[in-house]
């Protein structure tokens, strides 16, 4: 089987373009056109994103020949690819990554309470958090390959391509405990850089989380400009609120997802249906076996000293039902243990955020207060991967079925 180009070239001469410009076009590099040029196989999203530029369909760039028959492939994801394959898992780029929560979903491989969640076929191809802290312990728990530092400075070493985009961009400046400016805020509008994320690398699919407050009445603007943004880039935008309880997290924690389908990739979203809507996962379960265990620095089983204030700080959880939203901004006054006289421990809190015990913060109380707060919740995101998952593959399914009919109606 031999697999041509001279459509694409053609077609770039009928548009008076050179190849220069469809490589800033579709964002390919060089080494990539030589390919193109030298007829050989190329990864599916290549294609992907030549057609997406040049607004055509990949029987308009090339041909296929097999023993002299000359055949059409409209889905070129079946065809032989230079790397990986089709058993090759999909590509993650995660932003804002934070200490790994949502990556560590996406991955899956970890057990939480006696239920293993199985390794989803997601490889994160590229990471990025400024916090400190937050890589280190992103380093020790999920991939050593994590960019340290803003965005903004590391944005040109984004991988040319990746299938999926997540990141819960910064909500400091929505949350209801922050200053409630929105998506315009000093911190909240690092989201447009993943706006930009998304609009250079044109994943099938994207993930992102934030508050529940983004859906306030005084944020309207705030979330129409954010579907605004990412529709103009040629994505089916859906958002949905969730109560991470509803999915095995013994937290009552609600947050928006907002998910995205490239509009040529025609299989909605559908969010995962809950599985602990009827009987939640309390805050006993998830940590009566801590209560006698001494403080222990090392499975960050240690707890923060300070005394009952008002507000926020004399809050207790309750032992027969989830725990109310474990914060990252609490300065020490994280809830109080509804059997024990003390707050919880960083260890529990972690529990309560669904994170597996052999999950290690890689620094002190209050960073690690910090991350566990900002954290999505593990097996939430598992949940969410899972209907990510579905739509990858149902569209890789439906290109297979219709490439392979295709091929023997041209043949007939």
């Amino acid at each position: 089987m031999a697999i041509c180009y001279k459509r694409l070239w053609k077609l770039l001469i009928d548009r008076d373009l050179k190849k220069t410009d469809l490589c800033s076009m579709a964002g390919i590099s060089s080494s990539t056109l030589s390919k193109l040029t030298h007829d050989k196989t190329v990864q599916s999203d290549v294609l992907d994103r030549i057609c997406l530029a040049l607004g055509c369909g990949i029987s308009d760039i090339m041909e296929v020949e097999r023993d002299g028959v000359e055949e059409f492939s409209l889905f070129p994801s079946f065809l032989p690819q230079g790397d990986g394959g089709e058993d090759a898992p999909y590509s993650v780029v995660s932003l804002f990554s934070g200490c790994g929560g949502l990556d560590l979903g996406f991955r899956g491989g970890f057990s939480f309470l006696g239920r293993e969640y199985e390794k989803n076929p997601f490889e994160i191809v590229w990471a990025n958090e400024m916090n400190k802290a937050a890589c280190a312990t992103y380093r020790a728990n999920v991939d050593e390959r994590i960019v340290e530092g803003p965005i903004q400075e590391h944005f040109l070493e984004l991988p040319n391509y990746a299938d999926v985009v997540v990141g819960g961009f910064p909500c400091q400046d929505i949350s209801i405990n922050g200053k409630m400016v929105g998506v315009d805020g000093k911190r909240s509008g690092l989201y447009i850089w993943m706006v930009k994320t998304v609009a250079q690398l044109r994943p099938k699919i994207f993930v992102a989380e934030n508050v529940k407050a983004l859906l306030m009445k005084r944020h309207e603007t705030s979330l129409q400009r954010v579907i605004h943004d990412f529709s103009e880039l040629g994505y089916n935008i859906s958002y949905q609120l969730y109560d991470v309880s509803d999915y095995g997290v013994p937290q009552n924690r609600e947050r928006v997802i907002i998910v995205g389908v490239r509009k040529d990739i025609d299989i909605p979203f559908v969010p995962p249906v809950g599985k602990t809507v009827e009987k939640k996962v309390t805050s006993w379960e998830a940590i009566h076996d801590l209560e006698d265990r001494p403080e222990d620095a090392a499975f960050s089983h240690i707890w923060s000293a300070a005394k009952p204030s008002s507000g926020q700080g004399l809050r207790y959880i309750a032992a027969d039902s989830p725990a109310t939203t474990i914060r990252s901004e609490c300065h020490g006054n994280i809830q109080f243990h509804y059997k024990l006289p003390r707050r919880l421990s960083m260890r529990e809190a972690a529990r309560i955020q669904s994170f597996p015990d052999d999950f290690l913060f890689k620094a002190k109380i209050r960073e690690t207060e910090r991350m566990i707060g900002n954290a999505v919740p593990p097996v939430f995101a598992w949940h969410i991967a899972q209907s990510v998952l579905d739509v990858l593959q149902a569209t890789e399914q439906g290109k297979k079925e219709q490439y392979e009919a295709g091929r023997i109606s041209h043949i007939a």
